[in-house]
C-alpha cells in the first residue's frame, strides 16, 4: 500500500466519536481519509480541537496549523486552546486514540519514534512520550522495512525508547498486526502476500491471529 491507503486503512478502523490524535509525519495523512459522515474529533499537542482535512493550496490559513507546523483546516465546533490545557487533556487520559509513526515497535510493544541513535542531534522527543503513555490507544503507522530493507518490527528496540509497552496495533504497506501478550498477532495482509514472505521482512516472530485464520478458511 501507498501512503494514502495506509492512511485510509487506519481511518476506516476508527470508531464513530473518537477523539485522535495524529503524530507528526505520515499519521497526519490519516486526517485526509475520514469516512463522510462519521464524526471524529482530531486534537493536536498545540491546541486544536476539530481539525479537518488538509487545505487546498488556495484556502491556506498561514496562522492555522498543527504540532508538525502543516497546514490544516478547522471543522465546524473546532476550538484553540492553551498548550498547557492541551497536554492536560493528553495527561488525563482524554484522548481515545493516538496514531504515531515509528523508527522501531517491538513485540512487547515498546515504542522508538523519536531518534536513530544515542548520539542524534534530535531536538526533542516533542509530544510523543505524552501521547505514547497519555492516549488509551496507540496504533503505529510506518512502512513496514527502512528504505535499506531493515525491519522495523523486531524482538527489542536498539534505538532510545519513546515509552514502554505502549503500542496495541501497527499498520504498514504490508499489514495489520495487533500487539497482543508480547506478541504480534497478524490480522490482515495485502493480497498476494503470505505469512512466510511478511515475515521474512519481520525482525520478531510473527503469529497468525484468528481473523486471518478465519479468511483463510
Amino acid at each position: 500500500m501507498d501512503r494514502a491507503a495506509m492512511a485510509r486503512r487506519v481511518a476506516q478502523d476508527i470508531p464513530e466519536g473518537w477523539y485522535v490524535n495524529l503524530g507528526i509525519g505520515i499519521p497526519t495523512v490519516v486526517a485526509d481519509h475520514i469516512p463522510e459522515g462519521r464524526e471524529v474529533v482530531l486534537h493536536s499537542e498545540n491546541g486544536i480541537l476539530g481539525m479537518g482535512p488538509a487545505p487546498a493550496e488556495a484556502d491556506i490559513d498561514r496562522w492555522l496549523i498543527n504540532a508538525g507546523k502543516m497546514h490544516v483546516t478547522l471543522l465546524q465546533g473546532g476550538s484553540f486552546f492553551h498548550h498547557a490545557d492541551s497536554f492536560a487533556m493528553i495527561r488525563g487520559g482524554h484522548i481515545d486514540l493516538c496514531v504515531l509513526g515509528a523508527f522501531q515497535v517491538a513485540e512487547k510493544g515498546d515504542l522508538a519514534n523519536w531518534a536513530t541513535s544515542a548520539a542524534e542531534a534530535a531536538p526533542a522527543v516533542g509530544g510523543a512520550m505524552d501521547l505514547a503513555v497519555g492516549a488509551k490507544r496507540v496504533w503505529v503507522m510506518t512502512e513496514h522495512t527502512t528504505k535499506d530493507g531493515s525491519p522495523k518490527l523486531v524482538e527489542s528496540c536498539t534505538y532510545p525508547l519513546t515509552a514502554l509497552g505502549a503500542v496495541d496495533r501497527i499498520y504498514t504497506n504490508l499489514a495489520v498486526i495487533d500487539v497482543r501478550d508480547g506478541r504480534f498477532m497478524v490480522t490482515e495482509m495485502v493480497p498476494g502476500l503470505t505469512l512466510p514472505a511478511l515475515q521474512a521482512r519481520t525482525g520478531a516472530t510473527l503469529h497468525a491471529g484468528a481473523e486471518l485464520q478465519e479468511k483463510d478458511r
